[in-house]
């Protein structure tokens, strides 16, 4: 892969997106939601650990269940939103890595230290989503990525009794861009990255 994309593409994954917090009624479907699965399972994550897992909340039910756990300002995107994805990570991520890292006893690299296992899953989890937010922009949907909530309260309400943690919400659908503010200033090159 050494052809660069297109002006029109980088556009629609960088320099046009925008992150959004108002939200079109437009649904989004199951069908999109798998589409989306298929982009962010193929991303990279170390030893192909993919320790990320996905909940998405659509449902009014499912939102009433998350509401209390939102800082206050992430209220109201966040009930509009067609959908709200609980980006997590599995604790137990290296029960699969037999199957999908077979060249090494990847396993036993984890299961002998809970801390680099959970520092490898909390890492490669934020990376795909990462992956979730370019794959949304790429199927044509829009974003509005959040860490301002409650961890504890999600983890209790989703995921009592299984080995997901949540890391953070990402709303999807298609932003209204009659509401979006300016876009807001970004770190120069000299101010974020040195070249040693």
């Amino acid at each position: 892969m050494s052809e660069a994309l297109s002006a029109s593409a980088l556009a629609t994954l960088f320099t046009d997106a925008r992150t959004h917090s108002a939200w079109r009624e437009t649904p989004v479907s199951d069908a999109q939601l798998r589409d989306l699965y298929e982009m962010v399972r193929l991303g990279p994550t170390s030893a192909n650990c993919s320790p990320g897992r996905l909940l998405f909340v659509t449902t009014p039910e499912a939102k009433a269940r998350l509401k209390p756990a939102l800082s206050s300002g992430n209220v109201d995107k966040t009930m509009q939103a067609p959908v709200t994805a609980i980006v997590a990570w599995d604790s137990e991520f290296y029960e699969a890595l037999p199957t999908l890292f077979p060249y090494a006893d990847a396993r036993a690299w984890f299961t002998s230290s809970p801390a680099v296992a959970e520092e490898t899953a909390f890492r490669n989890s934020s990376l795909q989503a990462g992956y979730l937010i370019m794959a949304c922009r790429a199927l044509g949907l829009d974003t509005g990525p959040m860490s301002g909530f409650d961890r504890a309260a999600v983890d209790a309400e989703f995921f009592s009794g299984t080995t997901w943690k949540s890391n953070l919400l990402i709303n999807i659908g298609y932003g209204d861009t009659e509401k979006l503010h300016p876009r807001l200033p970004r770190l120069a090159f000299e101010d974020a990255c040195a070249i040693v």
